[in-house]
Formats: structure tokens, sequence, C-alpha cells
């Protein structure tokens, strides 16, 4: 008899062993669409309740417990209940480095939500590239293991082709026209594709800066003077292509590898917004900074759809204000170091550059506006 029992004992620890191994399997993909922990918990406690009375029923076990009992498990019961009460955690992720307005605007917007809401949602800010290139964190949020993720609108291209247009050179008039035409039914178009392609959402779109071309040890004045540089531009076919356009050899990287690869010369310039230069530091290992303003970046805070939808509509609401509020400040704020910046970079003993302008727009348009005739039908931006 002894030795049936030991045998017993050890099936059921290997059963119990095995179902609660088991867990995670379940578990993850709820996680990922959008469930949020508390609820899995719950539901997961309630089966085994559930699986437990069905067996004691069987057994014929007696149910009754004296009030004693029952008031320390009322208890135990109510604590598990209040520990229960985590928040919505959003894990909000960008390439740009800390201090970058856009960086600022997360951390405003966290603030302002966890605020708001006593709590119930808690926004992450990760910068820097803390979780991973722009295309693993657009990965990452299409498949719901990042909530939330602010990217340049091309970088979406792959799934709404037409969208890579908005980031075409020398189409915007100034922030104004960008900021307006993204933000409205146009926005809602966009949406409407993106949510069917890849379950991502749109919530905003934001000005990213003026784009300008820096270089180590070359001034460039003309298009010409472009020849052969070796430039690093962001993962999409529209920075290609332009920098291909100039004579350049176009070198897609990471944007937190871009510090290092200037310092070391692995490439021999980039291009972004001012405020991104400063943020990133790129004015340390850099001699000149040529005023090109060859595209006028918007970017989109994108979220997961599905886990969007599993937020209550009150405190959706809350995210949707506090992010329209903050990202007109990030705008605001990212056009007046616009002015301040090449003050303070002259300073730090980089060369400013006036640039023919006019020789980059000839020598894109020339090329680029061909290549992506089918997505500008596609994309209707008007004054």
């Amino acid at each position: 008899m002894r030795n049936i029992s030991n045998i017993k004992g050890v099936l059921y620890a290997v059963v119990s062993s095995a179902t609660f191994g088991l867990i995670p399997l379940f578990s993850i993909p709820l996680l990922h669409a959008g469930m949020a922990s508390p609820t899995i918990l719950f539901y997961r406690m309630l089966l085994s309740a559930a699986i437990m009375a069905a067996v004691a029923l069987l057994l014929k076990r007696n149910f009754r417990i004296s009030r004693r009992d029952f008031g320390v498990l009322a208890g135990l019961s109510l604590i598990g209940a209040a520990s229960a009460q985590q928040p919505i955690v959003m894990r909000w992720g960008d390439v740009v480095a800390g201090g970058h307005p856009q960086v600022m605007m997360i951390e405003r917007v966290a603030a302002d939500v966890k605020a708001k809401t006593n709590g119930r949602i808690d926004i992450q800010g990760f910068p820097n590239g803390q979780m991973g290139g722009s295309r693993d964190m657009i990965e990452s949020v299409s498949n719901g293991t990042q909530q939330l993720v602010t990217e340049g609108a091309a970088n979406f291209g792959a799934w709404i082709p037409s969208i890579s247009v908005t980031e075409a050179p020398f189409i915007w008039k100034n922030p104004a026209h960008l900021i307006n035409a993204l933000n409205g039914p146009l926005l809602e178009k966009y949406n409407e594709q993106l949510i069917k392609a890849r379950g991502m959402r749109i919530l905003g779109a934001v000005y990213y800066g003026t784009r300008h071309l820096t270089t180590s040890n070359r001034e460039v004045k003309t298009v010409e003077d472009a020849k052969g540089l070796k430039v690093r531009v962001p993962e999409n076919d529209v920075f290609k292509a332009m920098a291909e356009s100039w004579g350049a050899k176009p070198t897609p990287m990471n944007f937190n590898e871009l510090y290092l690869a200037l310092k070391t010369g692995t490439v021999d310039g980039q291009e972004n917004p001012l405020p991104t230069i400063k943020s990133g530091k790129f004015h340390e290992v850099q001699k000149f900074i040529i005023l090109t303003g060859h595209i006028m970046t918007p970017r989109l805070v994108v979220v997961n759809e599905a886990f969007w939808q599993k937020i209550p509509a009150t405190d959706r609401k809350v995210v949707e204000d506090s992010l329209k509020t903050h990202m007109a400040w990030a705008d605001a704020e990212i056009q007046k170091q616009e002015v301040a910046l090449l003050d303070e970079f002259k300073a730090a003993g980089v060369t400013i550059v006036q640039p023919d302008v006019e020789s980059f727009r000839k020598a894109t348009m020339a090329v680029v506006p061909a290549k992506f005739e089918a997505k500008s039908k596609a994309a209707l931006i008007s004054g």
C-alpha cells in the first residue's frame, strides 16, 4: 500500500508540474492579444476553482467550513484582489536620444496620463533605441510585445506604399502644412490600411524637423560636391533613392549605431533635423552642417490595435487628449530649436554651409518622383 501511495504521490507531482509549466503556452498569446495580466490571472484561478469543485463533488467531499476559516479566506481574497490591481503598462520606444523634444513628449504624456487615470495607465518610455532599431520596434508593436512606437512615416511604406510619399523630398511648404495634412482625413485613410495590414493604429503625426546634410571632412556647396559621399540614411527606399540622385552612396543603418559610425569614419556623413543632430551629439563628430532642407519629416505615434482596444474607452480618451496636447508642444519646441541651434553649433566650432539648394532639388526631382509615381498618385497632399 505504501508503494502505491508513493507512486500516486509522484504521479500527482508530475501532473502538477506539467500543468504549471504549460501556463506560458496559454498566457503569452493572451498577453500578445492585449489582455491584462490581472485578467488572465482571474480567469486562470476561476478555471482552477471550477475544476477543484468538480473533483471534490465527484469524491463527495464536504464543502462546509467554519466561520473562522471563512473569515481567513475572505481576508486573503481581499488582499489578493488589492494586489492584483496592477496598472496597464504601455511601453513606448523611440530611436532618438533623451533630451530630444519627442522623447520629452513621451515623458510629459506619461506623467499626465498617470495622474489623470489615477495610475491605471503606466506609460514607460524607452528612448535611444533601447528596444531595438526602427524595423525591430515596428515589428514588436505589430506582434504585441511592445505597445507604442514613434517612427518616421516612410518606415511604414512596406504595408502602406502611399505613406512613403509623406516623407518625400521637397513636398511640404512648411511645418504647419505637414501637421495639418497628416492629422486630418489622410490619417484616417492610412489608419484603415495599417490596422488591416499589420494590426497597428496611428494615434497622431508629429513634426520631426527639416532635414539637413552633415559631413565629416567635405564642405558641400552644390549637389556635385556630394558625389561619392557615404551617407547614412534610414532603412527605407525614399531616402536611398534621394541619396543616389545626389551621386552619394546611401548607407542604411540603425540610428543607435550612427554616432560611432560617424566617429570611426564608417560613413562620411548623415542627414537629420537640427534637434536630432543636437540630441544625438552628431555635431561632435561632424565638421559641416549643410542646410539642404531636403525633407520635412513626419513621424507617427503608433500603437498595437488589439492592445489599444482592451483599454477602457474613458482611459483611451485620456491618452488621446494628452497626446494631442503634448504633440503640439513637441511640434512647437522643435521649430523653436531649429532657429536657436545654428548659433549653438557655430559656437561649438561647426561650420554652417548655405548650399545651392536648387541644385539638390533639381537632382532629386529628376529621379525620385519617377520611382515613386504610383505612391504619389495615392497620396493626395493639398495646401
